[in-house]
């Protein structure tokens, strides 16, 4: 088994999605602290008239030290609404404006009350419209034993450990987080993933290397989208061969 494990990020960037598409069982990390001013809880789109800007669910407050399952988001409808105003201006130029509206629109409408699963809500939305399977736990749900974390990097290796995985994929990003003694001492695969980003044109607009997910499916359809993710996955499984 392959396995994932990333905290919930707010409608990410396409690369998020690609991990996905790699793994068979994917743990969201939410026991983690919350920290305001990260991709927990905002990402960018284009501006209107240049550069990007932020889209962001609001929450209540938040004590320091607060585990992102216990954020919760603010009530009402403001920060939601103004939301899908930031992305209208889409609608001029963009080929997939209604479709990417309606699923953006579909999310925000849940329920839920929580910004962790608020965001799983996009990516499972996000995921069925690219016939991504998404086969996702939370963390803090699972009642796992697993053994002693002596540093952030233990968590990945001890969660591995406990669910039989293989092999854990993780973005570069956290690269240096990681014991590769560690990972083979327990006989599992450490692999850090390098993804390729899509490249397109945004009519009317500059390219902004990984924009929200949002900002993708606005400009490609889900077969074009798809396509670049079945290619990138092919060429990890030869490397890996």
């Amino acid at each position: 088994m392959r396995l994932g494990i990333m905290q919930p990020y707010f409608a990410p960037a396409l690369g998020y999605f690609d991990l996905i598409s790699l793994c068979d069982k994917w743990v969201v990390f939410d026991v983690a602290d919350y920290r305001p001013k990260s991709w927990m809880v905002r990402n960018r789109i284009l501006h209107p008239s240049s550069g990007s800007q932020y889209i962001k669910a609001q929450t209540g407050k938040v004590h320091r030290g607060t585990p992102i399952r216990d954020v919760r988001l603010a009530p009402g409808r403001d920060w939601r609404d103004l939301i899908l105003r930031q992305v209208e201006h889409y609608r001029r130029n963009a080929p997939f404006f209604d479709d990417t509206f309606r699923l953006l629109e579909r999310c925000l409408d849940t329920e839920t009350d929580s910004l962790a699963k608020l965001s799983v809500q996009i990516l499972d939305e996000v995921c069925q419209s690219l016939d991504i399977p998404f086969s996702y736990a939370f963390f803090s749900e699972m009642d796992l034993q697993i053994g002693p974390i002596d540093g952030p990097g233990d968590w990945a290796l001890r969660i591995s450990e406990a669910m039989g995985a293989a092999e854990y994929v993780n973005p570069p990003g956290g690269r240096e987080l990681f014991d590769s003694d560690a990972f083979a001492r327990a006989d599992v695969k450490l692999t850090i993933r390098e993804f390729e980003d899509l490249r397109y044109e945004p009519r009317g607009y500059q390219f902004i290397p990984t924009l929200s997910i949002v900002d993708v499916m606005m400009w490609n359809s889900a077969a074009t989208i798809t396509e670049h993710l079945a290619r990138a996955r092919a060429n990890f499984e030869q490397a890996g061969r």
